[in-house]
């Protein structure tokens, strides 16, 4: 799905004036970024309702481009800058975290395929 769409249906605004359309293939909820650590991957959008630092950082490490603060929250100025230098895309909804992923969710963005633990 085009972020673009995704933007529209979370009703979703961007931190930065203008951003380039991506396609979005995964999203991961979650406000641990030892989760987002352990199961993210590219062309996944991370949902959250965290706005430091520490949640540019772990998107960096995990190849996500995309964070959408949830909840009506906005970034801190340092996280801002941060994800302005790492080139990651920074938008915020007054959708909560579950709303959210059930947006998404309904729309056809599915989590990626996980192994199962035996």
């Amino acid at each position: 799905m085009k972020l673009s769409r995704v933007v529209e249906l979370l009703k979703a605004e961007s931190v930065f004036e203008e951003y380039e359309d991506m396609e979005i293939e995964t999203a991961c909820g979650a406000d641990l970024m030892s989760d987002v650590l352990a199961f993210s991957h590219s062309k996944t959008m991370l949902l959250t309702g965290l706005t430091n630092p520490q949640v540019v950082r772990t998107a960096e490490m995990t190849d996500i481009e995309v964070i959408c603060f949830v909840r009506g929250k906005k970034p801190v100025l340092d996280t801002v800058q941060l994800a302005k230098e790492k080139g990651i895309k920074l938008f915020y909804s007054k959708k909560p975290l579950f709303e959210s992923c059930g947006l998404l969710y309904s729309n056809g963005i599915r989590p990626e395929k996980l192994q199962e633990i035996e």
